[in-house]
């Protein structure tokens, strides 16, 4: 046999396995279990620091987890909002009329699943409630899920897609007394 027939064969095997073996990484480096780890705690500590009700400044502490600038996506209630300042605004309404009128509230995590995709890209799904009282002093509860798309920038974590959906309303026909 000779060297042609012999150095075609292997280079045909080799450009073979480089087509089984899939496009390259793109630069994406490969993350350790630790370093996987230790991403999710960040972003975990940031959200949960963020949404500690017992701290003072509120929706800023709620904003502190969106960049400074750049677009925004976030849905909720049928609409998507793409601006900082409407974002910012539907916050500030939000603590303005409604959470602030809440007594002894508290942010409940139910679960949170944080999911890195990258060494500066994760991913998180958390369910969450907050119990409190009503001005009136009656037990009351809101909550819901959220998804949100968590991208590096210097070494913050922030936010720039996300969506959340409420729990359905408790239905009030079936109460004590209600119409049967």
């Amino acid at each position: 046999m000779s060297r042609l027939p012999l150095t075609c064969l292997l280079l045909a095997l080799a450009l073979l396995g480089a087509a089984c073996a899939g496009p390259p990484a793109l630069g994406r480096s490969e993350l350790t279990h630790a370093q996987a780890a230790e991403i999710r705690s960040e972003i975990r500590d940031e959200v949960t620091k963020a949404y500690d009700l017992s701290r003072p400044n509120i929706a800023a502490n709620m904003l502190s987890l969106y960049p400074d600038s750049g677009r925004i996506v976030s849905a909720t209630g049928g609409k998507i909002i793409t601006s900082l300042d409407s974002l910012a605004g539907g916050i500030h309404y939000f603590w303005d009329n409604v959470g602030r009128y809440m007594q002894k509230p508290t942010w409940v995590w139910k679960q949170m699943i944080i999911d890195v995709l990258s060494p500066d890209a994760a991913v998180m799904t958390a369910t969450y409630h907050i119990p409190h009282h009503t001005p009136r002093g009656q037990p009351h509860d809101i909550g819901g899920a959220w998804t949100a798309v968590f991208v590096r920038q210097g070494q913050k974590w922030v936010i720039i897609q996300e969506h959340l959906s409420d729990l359905p309303a408790p239905d009030t026909t079936k109460a004590v007394g209600g119409p049967k």
